[in-house]
C-alpha cells in the first residue's frame, strides 16, 4: 500500500525569517506529516525583525524575548531547524539544494523564503568606516547599542530618510545620541508617503533634536582614529562615531536565478504563492505577486505579506489551494507617535487630511484616485486605520466633505455616499 505523499515527502523552506517560520508552522497545521527542514544563514533562534529599529535598541531585555517561537516549539511540530547554515547551490532538476559546507539534502516541495539583503550603496571609503551598520538582523541592532554606550561623543549620521532610517534614529536620540539625517531625495519617505505626511515626520524628529538635511548625496567617507567625516557632493561635511546606512534593499534571489525561475521586481509568483516551477514556492520579501484589489503586481516588504503568503503556500502544498488576496497593511513607531498604514497609495490624485477634534497628535490622511480609496495613514488614530480598511476592502464610495470634517464620526452612517 502506497503511503500518503504528505507522509513521506519533505518540504525545505530556505530563510527563517517570518515568512520561513510561519510557512513551516503552518505546513504542520494544514496537515503536512512528512519532514520539514527549515535553514537559515543566521545562527540565532529566529526573531522579530520590527523591533530591531524600534524598541529593541532601547530596551535591556533578552535576545528570547525576540525570538518568533520558542526553541522547544520546533521540537514539538517536528521541524528540524538547521541554523547558521548557508545554502548555494540549487538543482531544480535533482530537486535538491547544497549548502556552503557540502551537505546536499533533497526535496519534494521547495520554499524560497531568502528576503532581500541591504543596499550596499557605492560611496568611497564606506566599507572602511569606524562602526559601519545596515539595520537588517539581530547583529547591526545589538552592535549599534553596544557602540552608542562606548562612544563619548554619540554622534549618529544615518544616511536615507525611509523609515527604518527615522526609526532608527528616533530609538537612538532616547540613548542621547546626536543625530543627523542624510536624504538623497528633496523630502524624507519620498517615495512611501505623502508630501504631508513627509513634513509632519520632518517636524516630528526636528522638535526631538533630530537633524535632517535633504538633497544630500553622499559622495565619500573618511575615516581617522575611529572618527568618520561623512562627504557630501555640495561639499559639506558630518563627523560621525557611528554611521547607519538605510537606502533600500535588493531581492535575495541567486538560488532562483540559478534554475532559470521567472524574475522580475522579485520572485514571480502566482495567486497560491508558486513560482514558475511547479515545486517551488516564494513568499515574503523576495517574491512579486499579483494585488487582486489593485490589480497590479507588487513585491512588499511587510511582516503582514510574509505570514500570509506562508499560509497560502502551505495550503496549496496540503492540496487545499486558496488565492492570496490580502490588503497591505504595515506600521512604524516613533517617539510618541504610531503610524498605521493600510493599502497602497500609489496612483492617488487626491488627499484628504483629517484632524480629530483633540489635544493629542491625533489625524489621519486618505488617498484617493478618483472616487476610489487607495489607502489610509493613520497617526495615533486606530479607529481610522481600522474603518479605512474596512472600506478600502469594499470598495466603499466616500463623502468626502463628511470625512474631512472631524464633527462627523467614523461611521458608515456618516461616511458612505447614498449616490
Amino acid at each position: 500500500m502506497t503511503k500518503h505523499p504528505l507522509t513521506t515527502a519533505t518540504c525545505i523552506i530556505v530563510g527563517a525569517s517570518h515568512a520561513g517560520v510561519n510557512a513551516a508552522f503552518a505546513l504542520r497545521k494544514e496537515g503536512w506529516a512528512g519532514k520539514i527542514v527549515l535553514i537559515d544563514s543566521d545562527p540565532r533562534l529566529p526573531y522579530h525583525r520590527p523591533p530591531l529599529s524600534k524598541t529593541y535598541i532601547t530596551s535591556n531585555d533578552p535576545i528570547e524575548k525576540l525570538a518568533l517561537k520558542p526553541e522547544a516549539s520546533y521540537t514539538q511540530d517536528d521541524i528540524e531547524l538547521l541554523l547558521g547554515v548557508t545554502v548555494t547551490q540549487l538543482d531544480a532538476k535533482a530537486k535538491k539544494i547544497s549548502t556552503y559546507s557540502g551537505d546536499e539534502l533533497y526535496y519534494d516541495k521547495l520554499i524560497l523564503a531568502t528576503g532581500a539583503s541591504p543596499i550596499v550603496p557605492a560611496i568611497s571609503g564606506l566599507t572602511d568606516a569606524h562602526n559601519l551598520f545596515f539595520m537588517r538582523n539581530l547583529e547591526d541592532s545589538l552592535g549599534i547599542k553596544v557602540a552608542i554606550h562606548q562612544s563619548p561623543n554619540k554622534r549618529v549620521v544615518i544616511i536615507g530618510g525611509g523609515y527604518i532610517g527615522l526609526e532608527t534614529a528616533a530609538s537612538l536620540k532616547k540613548l542621547g545620541a546626536s543625530v543627523v539625517v542624510l536624504e538623497r531625495e528633496n523630502r524624507i519617505l519620498a517615495r512611501v508617503t505623502a508630501p504631508e505626511m513627509s513634513a509632519f515626520f520632518l517636524q516630528l524628529h526636528e522638535a526631538h533634536g533630530v537633524k535632517i538635511v535633504t538633497e544630500k548625496n553622499v559622495s565619500a567617507i573618511t575615516t581617522d582614529a575611529g572618527v568618520n567625516k561623512v562627504h557630501t557632493s555640495d561639499g559639506a561635511e558630518y563627523l560621525a562615531d557611528i554611521i547607519i546606512v538605510g537606502v533600500g534593499v535588493r531581492v535575495n534571489k541567486t538560488l532562483a536565478e540559478q534554475v532559470g525561475l521567472t524574475i522580475e521586481n522579485g520572485i514571480c509568483v502566482n495567486a497560491q504563492a508558486r513560482t514558475s516551477n511547479e515545486n517551488i514556492y516564494a513568499i515574503g520579501d523576495c517574491s512579486y505577486h499579483f494585488n487582486p484589489h489593485y490589480q497590479r503586481h507588487i513585491r512588499l516588504e511587510s511582516v503582514q505579506n510574509a505570514v500570509d503568503q506562508a499560509k497560502i503556500a502551505a495550503l496549496d502544498i496540503c492540496g487545499k489551494a486558496q488565492d492570496y488576496n490580502a490588503l497591505p497593511w504595515f506600521w512604524s513607531d516613533q517617539y510618541d507617535v504610531k503610524l498605521q498604514m493600510v493599502g497602497l497609495s500609489s496612483g492617488y490624485d487626491q488627499i484628504i487630511i483629517r484632524r480629530e477634534n483633540t489635544t493629542e497628535q491625533k489625524f489621519s490622511t486618505w488617498y484617493f484616485a478618483g472616487d476610489e480609496l487607495l489607502a489610509v495613514d493613520a497617526i495615533n488614530n486606530a479607529k481610522a486605520y481600522v474603518f479605512g480598511t474596512k472600506l478600502i476592502k469594499t470598495n466603499s464610495k466616500i463623502n468626502k466633505i463628511n470625512l474631512a470634517n472631524a464633527q462627523y464620526e467614523l461611521t458608515q452612517e456618516n461616511l458612505l455616499t447614498t449616490d
